[in-house]
């Protein structure tokens, strides 16, 4: 039975990651003309390759399956299907499984008659879909759209209003909402304050909006893990680049994907970081 549900949750990742693929599509498409990523796309209307405009069948959309089957190629025009694609349905499948696990060992076992946890999982499941399209998207860009970081801090903030709602009203329910939102204050004040002393050269409003973001959804203490993550693995691969001459230090490089695998990582394993530092520390 947990095989069964394993499996069906890295499939239903598969298929989200690939409408993942056309809403990231379809915010290219608005912002900027896009050229050279032959894809389905489209998400109401029927999914047509953008370089031929070819409809595309049924066969052509299966998640990973299909790139493989057509070798990375259009059936119809032969130009070449991007990476990403692929990627991203990959990546989703892998994270819903993390998330089906974790809240597996929170709630020693997961029912559909376990209203909390189901609350809970599927919350972070949506939670999910849009920092990978912040990702992705800032990662091609350098940009991380108001339209994905505006609902997820919204559907993030009631998620824990409602979450903290049964303190009832007055001063228990003020100090719950304090315990979830100093954080995010405390995270985004910190880039906040990086944009105005730089200018906005070393990092832009959008990266305060996934600060703020992250800090609703971790909390104290993982959100401090988060950013020493963040910042860690971003001074790595920066310095890796510049080595192999592919960066400069005046380069411009998008910060967004590193605040996103900090987050993943501190959302799994923030609790087990913080045990090991302080008994490492004492």
């Amino acid at each position: 039975m947990d095989l069964f549900f394993y499996f069906f949750i890295f499939l239903f990742g598969l298929c989200i990651g690939s409408f993942l693929n056309c809403v990231i599509y379809l915010l290219e498409s608005k912002e900027r003309p896009v050229r050279g990523q032959t894809r389905r796309t489209g998400i109401l209307g029927r999914s047509f390759c953008p370089n031929c405009g070819h409809i595309l069948s049924w066969k052509d959309l299966i998640p990973v399956l299909s790139f493989l089957i057509l070798k990375a190629k259009c059936r119809y025009c032969q130009k070449p299907i991007s990476l990403q694609y692929p990627i991203v349905e990959i990546a989703t499948g892998l994270l819903f499984l993390l998330i089906f696990n974790f809240q597996f060992s929170i709630f020693n076992q997961f029912s559909i008659f376990n209203f909390q946890s189901i609350i809970a999982f599927f919350f972070l499941l949506l939670i999910t879909c849009f920092l990978i399209i912040i990702f992705v998207y800032d990662f091609k860009h350098y940009i991380i759209p108001d339209k994905v970081i505006y609902p997820a801090i919204v559907i993030t903030f009631f998620y824990h209003l409602t979450s903290h709602w049964d303190l009832g009203l007055g001063w228990p329910l003020v100090i719950g909402i304090w315990d979830f939102i100093s954080p995010a204050l405390l995270a985004s004040g910190f880039f906040l304050s990086i944009v105005l002393i730089s200018r906005g050269k070393w990092m832009g409003l959008g990266d305060v909006g996934l600060a703020f973001l992250m800090g609703l959804l971790l909390g104290f203490p993982n959100i401090l893990v988060a950013l020493f993550l963040a910042f860690s693995i971003g001074a790595i691969i920066g310095t890796g680049l510049i080595i192999k001459h592919k960066k400069t230090l005046k380069s411009e490089v998008p910060f967004g994907p590193f605040l996103v695998i900090g987050t993943f990582i501190a959302m799994f394993w923030g609790e087990k970081i913080v045990n090991w530092y302080l008994n490492f520390a004492i």
